[in-house]
This record gives structure tokens, sequence and C-alpha cells, in this order.
């Protein structure tokens, strides 16, 4: 436990993968397969992949939906068999470069090969989701309890810096493509190699620093891995209702944390359409977003050293729903949208390496990938209620910042279930020792 150099390696792989969500899925890769895509369409602009009649422009978003699903079903598996096995570094290494290979073949992408895209997308969103969830469990085995929000903490602000420093070099490169003599294609399919490119390298790092243990657990004589993850995940999904405080922080986060990815997704869309900002402009904003981030990791630790993770979680959702009431209010001109960006950098870091942080204390022992499977899925598996209730309230009332003001809701309903629950039990429930704040 606390050894400084395993915690590095682990810290490292954060960094790792966070050019993969940057690089790939937040900015270049919607866009360019959505043309290819284009590209392959009939006249009435649809496409026919397994002989499903697509809108080109939704194939993307329906290859987002797709994996989505997948993790939804493989996840909680995969986290089974990982408390089962001593090889979850083994793994951790199988679902990195997985996704790392795919993503550096997205580079073979053009012209019509929109199916191409589509499947190398899907593998390597379905291995990213996977390899989080093997990374995150190690978080129990490298930091003592006390520990937890500082190591969490590192490794989402490392994460920040990585994905956004490569990022800043892909937009350098998209927006001087011409100068290099390069197509805006071609820059696009460099930038996604890239990505690939660093979560390969860097993942040599954890992979020789951190250290192989022993599974609590030892697979029964009438299973493999395979019958175990099923029967197992039925067993803990069963057993649920004995970790009370567990599952209603697992439900208050599933909200608050779908609002937090809603904001993240829709806000260039509210600063282009309301505000009619420039795309220099919002992608100036999503740049400062992850570097500030990096800070608010960091200072929010030193809130959760003070009182305690619970609460500076409270006070990151309570920042999260002011922040929301000045976009509906006062957000006017792009100094205000800065200002919300900056202020969004500030919390976004803080809210989820806490959250990582005190749930991984709520986990019973030798269940730590099984159940951070189950958080996994709330994070990227439920990212369907904010742009549902973002995307009907602009439909029924045609205004954009009544669309943000309704996602208070989601933080409004995730605060007040996080009030509820009472982290000192939970951590007593999964057997635990109590840090010296909660």
């Amino acid at each position: 436990m606390n050894d400084k150099r395993e915690l590095r390696g682990w810290y490292f792989y954060d960094w790792a993968n966070s050019a993969f969500y940057t690089t790939v899925v937040t900015v270049f890769l919607g866009p360019y397969l959505t043309e290819i895509t284009k590209a392959a369409a009939d006249a009435g602009g649809f496409v026919y992949p397994l002989g499903i009649k697509v809108a080109a422009g939704s194939f993307f978003p329906y290859m987002v939906s797709l994996s989505v699903a997948l993790q939804v079903f493989v996840l909680p598996v995969l986290g089974a068999v990982a408390d089962y096995s001593h090889i979850k570094k083994q793994m951790l290494a199988f679902f990195a470069y997985l996704g790392a290979f795919t993503t550096m073949g997205l580079y073979f992408v053009q012209g019509n090969r929109y199916i191409l895209g589509g499947v190398l997308f899907l593998v390597a969103n379905l291995s990213f989701g996977a390899s989080i969830v093997i990374y995150n469990s190690f978080l129990n085995d490298i930091a003592s309890e006390d520990k937890r929000d500082e190591v969490s903490s590192k490794g989402f602000a490392l994460g920040y810096a990585g994905g956004g420093l490569l990022l800043a070099l892909n937009l350098w490169l998209f927006a001087r493509a011409e100068s290099f003599g390069l197509s805006t294609g071609q820059a696009v399919r460099i930038s996604l190699v890239s990505a690939g490119a660093w979560w390969a390298i860097f993942t040599l790092i954890p992979m020789v620093w951190l250290k192989s243990r022993q599974a609590l657990k030892s697979l029964p004589d009438n299973k493999n891995y395979l019958t175990i993850g099923f029967s197992q995940l039925g067993h803990t999904l069963k057993g649920l209702p004995r970790f009370p405080h567990t599952l209603l922080f697992l439900l208050g986060f599933l909200l608050y944390n779908d609002g937090i990815q809603t904001v993240i997704a829709v806000a260039s869309q509210f600063g282009q359409e309301e505000l009619h900002l420039d795309i220099s402009t919002l992608t100036t904003v999503v740049l400062m977003i992850q570097f500030i981030a990096f800070f608010g990791a960091n200072i929010f630790n030193y809130i959760a050293k003070a009182v305690g993770a619970k609460r500076a979680i409270i006070i990151s959702i309570a920042i999260w729903t002011a922040t929301l009431l000045y976009a509906y209010a006062y957000l006017q001109t792009k100094r205000d949208f800065f200002v919300m960006g900056a202020i969004i950098g500030i919390v976004l870091g803080g809210s989820q390496a806490l959250s990582r942080s005190l749930f991984s204390l709520m986990i019973p022992k030798g269940q730590e990938a099984e159940f951070f499977s189950l958080y996994e899925v709330s994070d990227k598996g439920t990212s369907w209620i904010g742009p549902l209730l973002f995307g009907l309230t602009f439909q029924l009332t045609g205004s954009y910042r009544l669309a943000i003001l309704s996602l208070a809701i989601l933080f409004i309903l995730g605060l007040l279930l996080l009030t509820l629950v009472n982290a000192r039990k939970a951590i007593l429930a999964a057997g635990n020792e109590l840090p010296a704040k909660v």
C-alpha cells in the first residue's frame, strides 16, 4: 500500500487513456466519420449497414449508443472475472492495447469506409471502458483508506493534463494542415493515430510499475472464469440491498454524473447556437477546461481533507447547479462563456475524482472490479437521461437557455440522494476502515 513508484505507475494510465477520450471521442471522430458516412450514402442520405436503413448523420451516434449498450452487459462480467483472477494487470494490458491498436487503425478510415470506422470505434470504446473498470479496481490495492482521495485526485489531474496536451498538439496540427502539405482529412487521421500511439506508449509505465496480486477469492472447482463471471454478477446484484448506502450513492452518482456528462457534451452546442460563438472560441474553451480541471482535481483534494469527501462532492454539485443558473440568467458574451468554462474546469476534476475515491471505500474486499463495473456503467451507460432532457426541453420550448437549465434537475436529485447517504455506515458495512474525514 502507498508505494510511491506504484502510485505513479497507476496515475500514468489516466495520462495514457485520456488521449482517446479527448482527441477521438470528444473532438475529431464524430465529425470525420459522419463525413465518411455521407460519402457512402445514397441520394436520400442513407447508408445500409447489415441491410439496416440509417441516416448518415445518425451513424456515429448509433455506434456510440451500441458501444455503451455492450458495456452495460460486458463490463460487469469482466469485473467479476477480474476479482477471481490474479491476472488483473494482464487484463488491463490486453484491453488497453486492444483499444490503442484499434484506435490507430482508424487511420485507414477514408473514402467510403464508414463500416470499418464504426467497427474500429466500437471495439476501441468497449476496450476503453473495460480497461477503466480494471484500472479503477487497482485503487483499493495500492492506496490505503486515508490516501484514496489524494490518489484518485492525482490520477484525474494527470489524465486531464495528458488529454489536454495531446489535444492541443492535434488542434495545432489541424489548424496548420495546409502549411504541412496535408488535407484536413489527413490531419484528422494523423490525430486519431496519435491518440492510439499515446495510449499504447504511456501504458508501458503502469505495466512496469504496477504489481500483480493474488486474488482474494479462489475459483470454485466446478466453475471457469466465464461462468463465475455471470454467476457472481447475479449474486452481487441480489446482494446489493445488503449495502443500502452504497446503492444509494450509486443512484445519486448516476444522476449527478449524468448531468456532468451532458453539460460537457452540450456546452459547445449552447455556445454556438445561443451565443453564436465561432469554432475557434469553442475549441479554446474545451482546452481551457482540460487544463483547469488539472488544478480543480487537486484543489478539491484539499477541500476533502478539510471537510471530508462527501461534503466536498456536495459543494461541487452545488457549484454545478449554480453554474447552470448562471448560464440561464446571465450568460451573454464570449467573456461570460469563458467564465463558465473556468468554473466547470474547477469542479469537473474534483467531483469525478472524489466520487471515485469515496465509492472505493464502500466496496467489499475482493469485489473491487465487480463493483467498479457497476460504477462505470453508471458513468457511461446511463448518459442518455441528460441529453434526452435537454433535447425534449428545447423541442418543447425552443429555448437553449431553458434546455441548459433543465439539467439542474439531475444535479438537484443527485444531491438529495447524496445527502441521504451515510458514508460511515457504508464504509463499515463493506468491512473497510474509516478515513480521518469522510
